[in-house]
């Protein structure tokens, strides 16, 4: 299994293709395994980077580093360590908001930063996290089984669901510890300070955060785009691949970066 060692930390990764780096950050309690649809195609145009990060999927769950700073930082020295060139950073829901707060803390480390169904504000906008954090604690099973499918547009195979539930339930619990980080999480006010080209792609039927978020985001985001991918929720990148594939392929081609030197 490749590996790579940050702050004291072994996480998993894979790394294919060549050319224009993207970096794909899955969310809370999945793994880079909810990006197959696009490695698939992707790696044959551009080197595409998946990491499972701290507490996820195949990766280390230590008690410590379940912040936002902390994941944040991990990224950042993942991006050093690897050698990616100004990387388009592509993040999920929580990954989304890694990858904005990456972009605000290391302007200079990427090259674009494509934020999927996310990053949510908090209070107003998004999950209801004091119940989710109660539920977790002590009903973990039985509450995602009733929240997990609401992640998912009406009519998604059960399967898809399914898969996602366990890939929770085989992640470690400390991860729990960043709902609540993002309980007073607002990025508004310092979005309008992001020089980094980003582009919003985000799911028309969203239940966990709203469409309107994103395009809330993107009025405060110097030069931002946004893509709504119809017919999908929460997950866009699996409910509809190849309509995701195509409007990341667009946003990442509107980016100016400069090439490696």
């Amino acid at each position: 299994m490749p590996n790579i060692t940050v702050n004291n930390t072994q996480l998993y990764y894979e790394d294919q293709g060549a050319g224009l780096p993207l970096l794909f950050l899955h969310g809370w309690g999945t793994s880079g395994r909810v990006w197959g649809a696009q490695q698939a195609e992707l790696a044959q145009d551009f080197r595409v980077v998946t990491i499972d990060w701290r507490g996820c999927g195949r990766s280390d769950r230590p008690l410590e580093g379940n912040t936002l700073a902390g994941v944040v930082a991990d990224i950042a020295e993942v991006i050093q360590q690897l050698n990616l060139h100004r990387p388009v950073v592509v993040g999920s829901s929580i990954g989304a908001t890694f990858a904005t707060e990456l972009a605000l803390a290391h302007p200079d480390l990427l090259g674009g930063v494509i934020p999927v169904d996310g990053p949510a504000y908090w209070p107003g906008q998004g999950m209801p996290l004091a119940e989710i954090i109660d539920e977790m604690r002590y009903r973990r099973a039985e509450f995602l089984s009733n929240w997990v499918p609401n992640w998912y547009a009406p009519g998604t195979t059960p399967v898809l669901v399914d898969w996602t539930i366990r890939q929770i339930l085989d992640s470690g619990v400390y991860i729990d510890e960043l709902f609540h980080a993002f309980a007073t999480y607002d990025p508004r006010p310092h979005l309008p300070l992001l020089g980094t080209p980003i582009h919003y792609l985000h799911g028309e039927l969203d239940a966990e955060i709203p469409v309107e978020v994103a395009r809330v985001c993107a009025a405060l985001t110097p030069g931002a785009g946004v893509t709504v991918i119809e017919g999908a929720g929460h997950m866009a990148q699996q409910e509809r691949a190849a309509e995701f594939n195509a409007a990341l392929r667009a946003a990442v081609a509107g980016f100016r970066i400069p090439a490696a030197a």
